[in-house]
This record gives C-alpha cells, sequence and structure tokens, in this order.
C-alpha cells in the first residue's frame, strides 16, 4: 500500500512598504539630503568656508537624527517626538481622567476616555432579524460593526482542515478589498479567569434532589474547585466602514447606515464560517457595553455573570461603559482597579513560520490576569495595490542597484517585493496588517511578572513587540473592538512618516 505523506504548509513573505532613497534614508529625506548639499555649496561661494563648514554640520546633525535607528527601525526624531508629546500630555495633566457625578466632565457620566470619547452607539436589526450594534465616530467619519465569534480551536483538529481554515480567512480578508466602504477590520482574542458562575448556575439546576448524597458532595466539589485556574477565550470581529459613499461625499448618518449594513450582515458573518471562527452573530448595544464595561473595570465582570445566572440583565448605555478614573504612565496605564500594559509590533515574523505560530501567544498566561491580542488589519482596493506593490519593487530594486556591493538583506527584500507583486497581479489581496497586545493584572505588583511574560511569549511566536510609550491609553482602546483606525488618529500621516 502507497501511504502519503502530508508537509506541514508554511506561509511568510510579509512586506513593509519601503520608500526609495539613499544611505537608508526615505525620499524626504534623499531631497533633504541633496538640497542641503546644494544650499551649503552656495554658502560656500557666498561666504566662505568657515560658514559652509557651520551649514554642513547642522545639515549633518539633521541626518543623523534620521539615521539613528533602534532595532524597532525607530528613528531618533520619532523618539523624540515621543517625548515630547508626553511632556506636553502631563504638563496640560491629559493623563489624568476622572468621570462620574464628582468628575471633570460637565455631564456627569462615566464617558470613555481618549479616542473613543466622541464615539457614539445606536441599535439596528439586520435582514435576519438580529439586533447589532453600531459605532459611529464623528472624528474620521467611521461605523463600526462588532461581530462575536465562537472559534473551534486547533485541539483535535488534522493539519488539512487548519490548512482550510486559513485559506478561508486569508479569501475573508481578500474579498474586504472587495466590498465597498471598507476601511478596516480588526481581529481580538480576549483570555479572562472564568468566574465559574456558569458553571454553578449549569450544575445547581440540573442535580435531582433524590440524588445520593456522595454525588451532590462530588458535583458541590468540582463546582467549587474547577474555575479555579481555569480560563475563558472570547474572540470579537470588528469592522469599519467609512460613513461617505464614495471620497468626497456627504456622510452618512446612522439610520442610513444601519439600514445599509442590515443586508450586508448576513453575507459578513457567514464569510466567517468557513474560517474556522464558529456561529459569528453580531452582538447587540447591550453585550457591546458589557464588553467595554468589563475591559475598564475587570472586577464588574463577576457582578454582570451573577446578573445574568440570576435572569436579570444589567442596564448599561454608551455613556455608562468607561472607566471612574485612570492615569496613564510612560509605559503603563492604571484604570478602575487594574493595571495594563500595551505593546505594539513592529516586525513580522521572519521566514516561513507554520499556522500555529501565535498559538502560544493567544492562549491563557498564568501570570497575567486579561490577555487581549488585538489584530488590526487594513484591506486595500485592487488599484490602490496594483499601485503600491508596483512602487516598492522599484524601491527594492532601487536600494539594490544604488550600491556596488549589494547586501544580502536586499536582495532578499528584492526577491520578495517581486514575489508579492506577483501575486497581486494574479489576483492576491493586499492588506497591511498590525498587533497590539494588552496585559492586564490586577495587581501592580504583578506588573514584572506580565511584561516578561509578554517578552516570553513575542519571543515564541517570532514577533518583535515595542512598548507603546507615551500612548498607552491610546494603546488600550485599540485593542478593544471598537474599530478604531489609529492611522487617521496620527497627526503626521503615515505616508509622510515612510517617506523619512
Amino acid at each position: 500500500m502507497a501511504t502519503e505523506t502530508h508537509t506541514p504548509r508554511t506561509y511568510g513573505n510579509w512586506r513593509k512598504p519601503t520608500s526609495p532613497g539613499l544611505m537608508g534614508l526615505g525620499s524626504l529625506g534623499t531631497m533633504l539630503l541633496l538640497g542641503g548639499l546644494i544650499f551649503m555649496v552656495f554658502v560656500v561661494m557666498a561666504a566662505g568656508l568657515a560658514a559652509g563648514i557651520v551649514v554642513g554640520a547642522s545639515l549633518g546633525g539633521m541626518l543623523l537624527v534620521l539615521l539613528v535607528k533602534d532595532k524597532h527601525d525607530r528613528n531618533l526624531l520619532s523618539r523624540m517626538a515621543d517625548r515630547v508629546g508626553w511632556w506636553n500630555t502631563r504638563s496640560a495633566g491629559s493623563h489624568l481622567y476622572r468621570s462620574g457625578p464628582l468628575g471633570r466632565t460637565a455631564w456627569g457620566t462615566f464617558q470613555l476616555p481618549g479616542l473613543a470619547a466622541p464615539s457614539r452607539l445606536s441599535e439596528h436589526t439586520d435582514s435576519y432579524g438580529r439586533r447589532f450594534a453600531l459605532i459611529y465616530v464623528p472624528f474620521t467619519g467611521h461605523y463600526t460593526v462588532v461581530l462575536g465569534t465562537e472559534p473551534d480551536g486547533a485541539a483535535l483538529v488534522d493539519s488539512e482542515q487548519i490548512d482550510i481554515w486559513v485559506a478561508g480567512w486569508g479569501r475573508w480578508l481578500a474579498n474586504l478589498g472587495d466590498e465597498p466602504g471598507i476601511e478596516a477590520a480588526s481581529v481580538t482574542i480576549e483570555t479572562a479567569p472564568d468566574t465559574g458562575t456558569r458553571l454553578r448556575r449549569e450544575v445547581t439546576t440540573h442535580i435531582d434532589p433524590d440524588a445520593p448524597e456522595f454525588a451532590k458532595a462530588m458535583l458541590n466539589e468540582a463546582v467549587n474547585r474547577y474555575p479555579a485556574g481555569s480560563s475563558t477565550v472570547k474572540a470579537y470581529v470588528a469592522v469599519t466602514f467609512s460613513a461617505s459613499a464614495r471620497s468626497g461625499g456627504k456622510r452618512r448618518k446612522p439610520e442610513e447606515m444601519g439600514r445599509e449594513l442590515a443586508a450586508r450582515l448576513p453575507g459578513l458573518t457567514q464569510g466567517l464560517g468557513s474560517t474556522g471562527a464558529g456561529a459569528a452573530h453580531p452582538l447587540t448595544a447591550q453585550e457591546l457595553c458589557e464588553v467595554v464595561r468589563i475591559a475598564y473595570d475587570p472586577a464588574s465582570a463577576v457582578l454582570i455573570e451573577e446578573a445574568h445566572a440570576a435572569g436579570q440583565v444589567p442596564e448599561l448605555t454608551w455613556p455608562d461603559v468607561g472607566p471612574t478614573a485612570h492615569e496613564a504612565s510612560w509605559g503603563s496605564y492604571v484604570h478602575d482597579g487594574a493595571l495594563s500594559v500595551s505593546w505594539s509590533m513592529t516586525a513580522a515574523p521572519r521566514g516561513n513560520v507554520q499556522s500555529g505560530i501565535l498559538s502560544r501567544l493567544l492562549a491563557p498566561h498564568r501570570d497575567i490576569a486579561r490577555k487581549r491580542i488585538a489584530l488590526l488589519y487594513r484591506p486595500l482596493d485592487a488599484a490602490r495595490a496594483a499601485g503600491l506593490v508596483e512602487a516598492d519593487l522599484r524601491a527594492a530594486e532601487f536600494r539594490q542597484t544604488s550600491s556596488s556591493k549589494p547586501s544580502a538583506r536586499d536582495a532578499l527584500a528584492t526577491r520578495q517585493a517581486r514575489a508579492t507583486a506577483a501575486e497581486e497581479a494574479a489576483g492576491a489581496g493586499l492588506v497591511n496588517f498590525g498587533m497590539v497586545v494588552t496585559a492586564t493584572v490586577l495587581d501592580s505588583d504583578k506588573k514584572p511578572d506580565a511584561v516578561a511574560a509578554i517578552d516570553n511569549l513575542s519571543a515564541t511566536a517570532r514577533l518583535r513587540l515595542r512598548l507603546v510609550h507615551g500612548a498607552q491609553d491610546s494603546a488600550f482602546a485599540a485593542a478593544l473592538p471598537l474599530g478604531l483606525v489609529l492611522p487617521k488618529h496620527l497627526k503626521v500621516p503615515v505616508e509622510l512618516r515612510e517617506q523619512l
């Protein structure tokens, strides 16, 4: 008999778009270099050699700020800008937040802070009769729908089925680029300790009063001991749409957007069924309020679950889900009796990896009370993707040919850019992606353990994570299933940063 062996499938070839330039500079940096050299020549001709030396030293200092980079590929200018921005935030007192009747807000509610402060929530019904929450952010003109999923997991699943799920997820992301009006999508995986309320309710409602005492004692012991050390895993998919039907068009109101999304939501939820996400359903306004409230106040999770176990629904509104108080520091974020630390991904895994590369990072950890992994996606339409991959290929070829002895990294980057352009020309979709990792502990003394745990887990996932300095509150909000598109909130556009 002939036996067929299955080779594990690998994935890779992730590329970060680059800008053509000299000496590791981008387009703007190269223009600054050439313009500075020309200006220095004119200064030498007009004012002499001494003045030219001064101009040359000034130009060298400016270029040094752009050329000195750390392991996360961030130059000295970006780090200085972060430090200056943090000083301004502390001087203005914006790192502190007090809400509620005794807070600083004039309306006396527990409004969400930071980037999510101007968001509004409404509820609509889709074509299947399901209620769904719709988040509107007026500043960016975005609407977000949050889908709750029940992932099947990879335990006791053969590799062929996992490959099918991964392929289905790739098709789902690629189809987002063809969907009209979609700005971004995010996947949030949250692990938290199990309170045991659901198990207690399930056991107590099914115990037979006439059962033997030994059986009752065994069940009661299982109820008391099982929640200790166990955890729950929840997954959410947030899809963000533009309020304008076309670029420069009129923004649609929540009622108009709700009617349009009512017909599109069934297709989005059904498409997730082939990705291993399980049964997907849109979250109602009440469910979304509970998710956000528990994120800012982990202690409320027990109260909310006990209320559901008693058959009561804790009425929460959008102005009441924010924290009572918070304090953002340079490297951590304190909110309602909990402390959180957030990281952002600066480099994807190099080389080829298998589909389970993130399994340990996504799994619960004993040193972290609540862990939240947010994968952020920004799909590109076919027209923009074609121009982007061609520009990236030209930039990679320019860097390789600009030196008589190109480095191995430049040669590899050119091959990867050429492969990406070929795949896009064959019909593959192009998606920009990132990751935000948030670890929450209930005791500030456990912060070093949580930081060490994330460092070890990121190493197993072959990811390069950087602590979000000076913007911990914004990173915490970005990891929530709120559909916040971070590049739209930056004062300096991402395109301009990449050109430096």
